[in-house]
């Protein structure tokens, strides 16, 4: 969001408002800040915006937004600042994404917090294999996931599999310490905290032990044929494009898969193509498969994080125009 000129805008609130939106340590009020990038006060219930004004225009959008969630008893955190800044950017309404709960254990509640996380959790509802495509912290995996252990609980699926595949192990695999499971660990843990986030511990480990959920490296899957499952291939970009042909013919009857990745963090040689980069040219016109492709807009990591991904993208673009001169 960029303008020419300072605006400044007051808006009053009430008073249940002005609690919300002040929460702790200001907390709401530093994520607009940060969010939108202007000068946020709050004096009593008078919110007073400053900055450019097109920011002051997108903030009073926001700040219209977090009052309904406050009327209608909804909580609010920085989380909520985020989601609904991302509908206010594509003019999309904010409610289409937070009213998606996909998952919640007690006060935890997993939402789509961008356009792009709510496009992604609807296209894997729909189709039997989705692609989704993103740099780090869109939530492609998270949401995944969520998904999964929703489908899990309610029985539309037997069990769920997540795997990886861990590239950076090759032959220096064997010269790691311990068992097969301690020397994948290391390339596995990303899923696992994942499942930790949204289930009890003594839960995880109770599916896990009941087989119900299983991680495991992507070459474990060869041979196999997975029926009655909901299975995450994360990191796909590390795929040759034998190995994602190999995965994608596990699918069985009953079934659902999520691929995720990201193309610009390939770790294979040079000499070798990720199987993820080639897909849409071989799969695109294939019916039931879905390919969201998301962006530095749906990071939802912390800004900075949004602003690397925004940085690179411009500076590869850069090079990319100079070969081509």
């Amino acid at each position: 969001m960029t303008g020419e000129g300072r605006a400044e805008r007051v808006i009053e609130v009430e008073d249940a408002v002005a609690v919300e939106l002040a929460g702790a340590q200001d907390l709401v009020l530093r994520a607009i800040e940060e969010r939108i990038g202007l000068e946020v006060d709050m004096r009593g219930n008078r919110l007073t915006l400053s900055g450019a004004a097109d920011r002051v225009e997108a903030a009073s959008a926001v700040v219209r937004e977090l009052a309904e969630l406050v009327g209608a008893g909804r909580p609010v955190g920085p989380a909520t600042v985020h989601a609904i800044a991302s509908a206010v950017e594509v003019s999309e309404p904010a409610g289409r994404m937070l009213d998606d709960v996909i998952w919640r254990n007690r006060q935890f509640v997993v939402t789509p917090r961008t356009p792009g996380q709510k496009l992604y959790a609807d296209a894997i509802r729909r189709n039997t294999i989705t692609f989704g495509i993103g740099p780090a912290g869109t939530g492609k995996t998270y949401l995944a996931v969520a998904l999964a252990i929703a489908a899990l609980t309610r029985r539309e699926v037997g069990r769920i599999i997540l795997t990886r595949p861990a590239v950076e192990a090759g032959e220096r695999l064997g010269f790691l310490p311990g068992d097969v499971a301690a020397k994948v660990d290391p390339y596995l843990r990303p899923l696992f905290d994942a499942l930790y986030d949204m289930l009890a511990a003594d839960k995880v480990q109770e599916l896990y032990e009941r087989g119900q959920i299983e991680v495991a490296p992507l070459a474990f899957m060869r041979g196999r044929t997975l029926n009655d499952s909901y299975i995450i291939l994360d990191e796909a970009q590390n795929t040759t494009t034998e190995q994602m042909k190999m995965f994608l013919t596990r699918l069985g009857f009953g079934s659902r898969m999520v691929v995720t990745g990201d193309v610009t963090q390939v770790d294979l040689p040079r000499e070798r193509t990720s199987g993820l980069a080639g897909m849409e040219r071989i799969l695109g016109d294939v019916g039931d498969i879905a390919i969201v492709r998301l962006e530095g807009r749906d990071v939802v990591r912390h800004r900075l994080v949004q602003r690397i991904v925004d940085a690179y993208d411009l500076a590869e673009a850069g090079d990319e125009g100079a070969r081509q001169r």
